[in-house]
């Protein structure tokens, strides 16, 4: 109430005095100012906005997309998906060029979409990476380099670094059941009509099972392991023992994190990280194994204690011979995307 009536008082001043009009408004502060003047505050840039920021892609012209109205996601190849919550279009952004909009069900946004054969990982993975990976009846086969490596039951993961001359994957060369045998199975005691009936039907099954360990070469055929054409990798190598594979944690390199270290392929610790950062899923080393940063909630963390915060989509890049880690951030006063670097 006070403040209004100080806004009322201060108009009619300047109404009676349009020659020190301009010496009043001088004298309030900024946010006073701009409201008397019916003006909004800027936003802020962001705490992670940086001097030497490059522009990523720009929000007006034709894109036209509130970011606080966008869902934004990213390819392994470092273009963008920008999905208008407010129109439901689509626009793909790489290397600068801006393609769209594009409506739900388009093919070029097949790259991004994993929802068909969800249950089927191994369909998805063979999805975007045909040029690697078939299928041989129902099981999978992965060429690379001019070598055969399979067939297996499933692949859980397949991972190239940036230069694409090597890989990993998780994979299991036999499933003890098939979905589809799984349903059989189901409908079959689901359908019986007695206990007894229902008992033998069971015992049926887990011997089946039995058997196609036994015959896929015991628990060994039936647990997970990675496969790599990286020199030195056993060709026994589980995942149990070695980690989760991951072609983004390292530039140009595949590293497999377990709890909380970081192994090379071949089990060797090159990184110990810290304990509340041992499930971390968006893991970043840098290339002399000294430090790593954690990327969560729109914060990147840095072991040594440094953060920054408000930015999205980091990775790994390099220029000439130093490599960095990029991350992005949208830029209130620009209206744009933009990009960071930090030496890594």
């Amino acid at each position: 109430m006070k403040k209004s009536i100080f806004l009322l008082l201060t108009l009619c001043l300047v109404g009676a005095s349009p020659v020190n009009s301009q010496g009043l408004l001088k004298k309030v502060t900024g946010s006073m100012k701009d409201e008397l003047l019916g003006r909004k505050p800027k936003e802020p840039e962001p705490a992670c906005a940086c001097n030497d920021a490059e522009l990523v892609v720009g929000l007006g012209g034709k894109l036209q997309i509130d970011y606080k109205e966008a869902d934004i996601s990213t390819m392994d190849d470092g273009s963008l998906l920008m999905k208008d919550k407010l129109s439901g279009k689509y626009f793909i952004v790489k290397d600068g060029v801006t393609t769209g909009p594009l409506s739900e069900g388009d093919k070029r946004l097949a790259g991004f979409d994993d929802t068909e054969n969800k249950n089927d990982p191994g369909a998805v993975i063979m999805m975007h990476h045909s040029k690697y990976i078939s299928k041989s009846g129902e099981k999978y086969i992965i060429n690379f380099g001019g070598k055969q490596y399979g067939p297996f039951a499933q692949i859980y993961s397949f991972v190239m670094p940036k230069s694409g001359d090597k890989f990993a994957a998780q994979v299991v060369e036999n499933i003890l059941m098939t979905e589809a045998e799984g349903k059989k199975m189901e409908n079959a005691v689901k359908n019986a009509k007695t206990d007894q009936e229902k008992m033998d039907l069971s015992m049926q099954y887990s011997q089946q099972m039995l058997q196609k360990q036994l015959d896929g070469g015991g628990v060994s055929g039936t647990t997970p392991k990675i496969v790599s054409n990286i020199p030195g990798v056993p060709e026994e190598s589980y995942t149990v023992m070695i980690g989760m594979i991951n072609a983004n944690a390292k530039y140009d390199d595949i590293v497999a994190v377990k709890f909380m270290d970081v192994n090379d392929l071949t089990g060797k610790t090159l990184l110990k990280l810290k304990l509340e950062d041992g499930s971390a899923q968006n893991l970043f080393i840098n290339t002399a194994n000294t430090k790593y940063a954690i990327y969560s909630y729109g914060t990147i963390t840095i072991s040594d204690g440094t953060t920054y915060t408000d930015l999205f989509n980091p990775h790994l890049m390099k220029i000439g011979s130093q490599v960095y880690l990029a991350y992005m951030y949208y830029s209130p006063k620009k209206n744009s995307m933009m990009q960071c670097k930090i030496p890594w």
